[in-house]
């Protein structure tokens, strides 16, 4: 039978979850905290097997305690008191330096545990004994240059020792296994901090969103290190047809953002043999850590610093800011987490019941809303922005998160003299947090500087995501035309019905991302009788929709030319066969590529496509009387206008233009290689599915 053991639940109130004990009134009970006897208030027998004590004064944690129950002595250890407020308040230590301080004559180590009796820091062969602050800080010094040195704490917590890992620290040995000092400053490529490349604002950014791995595993890819971090450091690759791969082909299609699926160190990857396993990266474990199964030597903790930074500045070089994609929302393993092991029950959100509360569907939620955990998250995101010099956040799951937390990350990035993007999923999900807590879409007016992702755009375009046979505006001969004019005024405009956006840069657009069925996979099942040549013009109305509404425009890599995963819903641990990205189908569709990167230089030539608020849009941006279900609007400049008209069908279609005058088609997927230079009057002939843009100057 499990030995009985008191809780400390409150701060004052101590539960006995009773086993093999009986407790009666007769029962002599005291408080032992290091051989000082705690006053007892009142005990109350919850029932045959719960007491509740309640203490005349705090208990203090961070001590060995005790409760004597008649000659029997039971340890006290810290359980749901972690998760009260005055535990958050009293154990604060948001203005603490935490992990290490490195400098060749000396090291310093923090971690937080305020629930800990003892803890050792483990640094190489040495045993060190750390102090206590009163906020619940372990610190020590270690005189010496301890540069490249492996490092642990030793933790005793609850009434057992766990070796544990700093989640502050900055790089590890291979597969996770030991925290390493570093230098540093010794880890910035030549360079490095003095790139001037653009800085480009959310009104005019176009995110390419890319997984380091996916961008150059192919054999067809010409680099030299695939899969890792250098690959995509190489410049003018190409396949053995001539065609441009790789960073090159990311420069030269024109998008301003490279989006990278999580680069900060995961779980499933054997970091010694990558080869012989995938995945997306949504399995974090060391936040402050690049992940080593994309360094060339995951057993030198410097490389995969040093490597990642490398890969940064390729792209910066060639006019590309990075958006880190950023999973705190959960853990990989609860259990086996730093943050359980040195504070348990503190980091994570729980039920009622005492179970872990999982409205991220992955086991656990972290509880961002509590002061350390926001605390740690804050300091990640300023760390990588100085440290990496990365230019942007897209928040795994942020509807797990809280508004407050998202609104600190707001405000320290505003600071920064660059823009720093800030996007995340909003989703509403069942975690244990009131719905006015969440940082999700229906809390965008609190949220001004963060963009969301627009699932209504994509599923309007395509289709409902969770019904397959369920066909959009592109796919579907103008279903949801009705949604048509909101969603290209950048979901914001009050005059075409309810918005759900403050301002169009809060609506990140798009069709196809990492998760689910690419756009062309998914075209294959919703539309299995349509011919190939059709399927290409309905994923062409629908990324071209894309990068023609207000808002931000958002690309899955290869969705360009039509991407597929052979009909993968969910391919995050498929392997490189169906997630890399066939650069032979970028040769193959060449054409589109064309297409696509001449759509986007429009969308950069003209701010007409990049409006930043409600009330602009709602001035210039006007719907076009068309034959249903040909859908078009027109966007008044000062020096010029433009008209977009979308047909759906398979059928040729008769459409006026908004204005008598001079009409210049500047743009059609049925004749995508190329501009086209076109005089047309009141009236015009739209061929099926086809998605134009036709631009009229002002005289």
């Amino acid at each position: 039978m499990e030995k009985s053991v008191a809780w400390i639940d409150e701060k004052n109130i101590i539960t006995i979850e009773l086993n093999e004990l009986e407790v009666t009134g007769e029962t002599n009970l005291t408080i032992d905290v290091e051989g000082h006897t705690s006053p007892v208030q009142s005990i109350d027998l919850l029932n045959s097997k719960t007491v509740k004590i309640t203490l005349q004064n705090t208990l203090p944690l961070g001590k060995e305690a005790f409760l004597n129950v008649g000659e029997n002595k039971l340890p006290i250890y810290a359980r749901d008191v972690v998760r009260t407020p005055w535990f958050d308040q009293t154990n604060d230590a948001s203005d603490e330096r935490l992990g290490y301080v490195y400098s060749q004559e000396k090291t310093s180590f923090s971690v937080w545990a305020p629930t800990a009796t003892n803890m050792d820091l483990v640094l190489q062969d040495y045993r060190i004994s750390m102090g206590r602050k009163s906020n619940g800080v372990w610190h020590t010094t270690v005189v010496g240059n301890w540069n490249n040195a492996h490092y642990h704490f030793a933790v005793s917590v609850n009434g057992k020792e766990q070796q544990v890992n700093d989640p502050y620290g900055k790089s590890m040995t291979a597969n996770s296994g030991r925290s390493v000092v570093l230098d540093l400053d010794s880890t910035d490529p030549s360079g490095f901090r003095g790139i001037n490349y653009p800085k480009v604002s959310k009104q005019d950014a176009i995110i390419y969103e890319l997984h380091i791995r996916d961008a150059t595993s192919s054999v067809e890819s010409g680099v030299q290190h695939k899969g890792r971090f250098l690959g995509l450091t190489e410049r003018n690759t190409k396949t053995s047809a001539g065609y441009s791969t790789g960073l090159s082909y990311i420069k030269n299609l024109g998008c301003t953002h490279v989006q990278l699926l999580p680069v900060q160190d995961f779980a499933r990857v054997d970091e010694t043999k990558p080869k012989e396993s995938y995945n997306w990266g949504y399995d974090p474990l060391f936040y402050f850590v690049p992940e080593g199964s994309y360094a060339t030597d995951p057993n030198n903790p410097y490389a995969r610093v040093n490597e990642c930074k490398q890969m940064i500045q390729a792209f910066h070089e060639e006019g590309l800011s990075i958006i880190l994609d950023v999973v705190y929302n959960h853990v990989f393993c609860h259990e086996e987490s730093a943050f359980e092991k040195l504070v348990p029950g503190y980091y994570f959100r729980y039920q009622q019941d005492g179970s872990l509360s999982n409205g991220t569907g992955t086991g656990n939620d972290i509880a961002t809303e509590r002061k350390m955990a926001r605390k740690f998250i804050l300091d990640c995101i300023d760390y990588w922005i100085n440290e990496y010099n990365v230019d942007g956040f897209r928040f795994d799951l942020m509807g797990a998160m809280d508004v407050e937390t998202i609104k600190a990350i707001q405000s320290r990035c505003l600071q920064e003299e660059r823009p720093i993007l800030l996007l995340g999923e909003g989703w509403e999900l069942d975690t244990q947090l009131p719905s006015n807590q969440k940082a999700t879409n229906s809390q965008a007016d609190h949220l001004l500087e963060v963009s969301f992702f627009n699932d209504t755009f994509r599923d309007s375009i395509k289709g409902n995501l969770f019904k397959s046979d369920d066909v959009g505006y592109a796919n579907g001969n103008g279903h949801y035309i009705e949604r048509l004019p909101q969603l290209v005024s950048g979901s914001c405009n009050e005059k075409f019905g309810d918005r759900l956006f403050s301002n169009p840069l809060q609506s990140v657009n798009y069709v196809e991302c990492h998760d689910n069925h690419t756009l062309w996979d998914r075209l294959r099942i919703s539309n299995p009788d349509a011919s190939e040549l059709n399927r290409k013009r309905m994923h062409q109305i629908a990324t071209g929709l894309t990068l023609l509404s207000q808002g931000v425009p958002f690309l899955h890599a290869g969705q360009e030319f039509f991407r597929t995963k052979n009909g993968d819903e969910n391919s995050y641990i498929s392997g490189d066969n169906i997630n890399q990205i066939d650069w032979l189908q970028r040769g193959r569709e060449d054409e589109t590529v064309q297409w696509v990167h001449n759509l986007i230089a429009l969308r950069k030539q003209y701010s007409l496509f990049r409006l930043d608020s409600s009330e602009e849009i709602q001035h210039r941006l006007h719907i076009i009387s068309a034959p249903d279900p040909v859908f078009g609007y027109m966007i008044v400049g000062e020096r010029e206008d433009f008209a977009i008209f979308i047909n759906p069908t398979d059928q040729e279609m008769k459409i006026g233009m908004p204005a008598e005058g001079r009409w210049e088609k500047q743009i059609s997927n049925h004749s995508p290689a190329s501009p086209i230079s076109c005089l047309l009057q009141t009236s015009t002939d739209m061929g099926a599915f086809e998605i134009a843009v036709w631009r009229k100057k002002r005289f």
